[in-house]
């Protein structure tokens, strides 16, 4: 039985690693922090640090999943999500935020919210999640 569970996980997270993700985070410590914890999973990030350099490096065909900070200069990552689902709206946005409580009730287009601080479990959930891997 666990080590059923153990071959489940490892299968699921088989599934879910080397996705292309497009990270927009405006801090330079959570960026390089969330870009460590995909790279563990062999993940291809593309980072970027405010949401009008996400609009000009975006095409649908380019990523598999957005992780979008929600609290950036310029453009809140809920205009971002907004931008980005009217070009591809089956793309999974997946929001990270310190402001959780405020979100997630709030009707942001986005996939799934994760509060910050979160670990690469949380992590790999809410990914596996939003890419339907069992």
């Amino acid at each position: 039985p666990a080590q059923y569970e153990l071959c489940r996980f490892m299968i699921a997270l088989a599934r879910v690693c080397e996705k292309r993700i497009l990270l927009v985070e405006d801090d330079p410590a959570a960026r390089e922090s969330i870009k460590l914890l995909l790279r563990i999973d062999r993940h291809i990030v593309t980072e970027v640090d405010n949401s009008q350099g996400a609009l000009r490096l975006f095409s649908p065909e380019r990523f598999d999943l957005a992780i979008i900070d929600y609290f950036m200069p310029n453009m809140q990552g809920h205009e971002l999500a907004e931008k980005l689902k009217r070009v591809a709206p089956t793309l999974p946005i997946l929001m990270v935020t310190a402001y959780f409580e405020k979100l997630v009730d709030a009707g942001i287009p986005v996939d799934a919210i994760l509060p910050k601080p979160f670990g690469i479990e949380e992590l790999r959930q809410s990914i596996a999640q939003l890419l339907s891997v069992e």
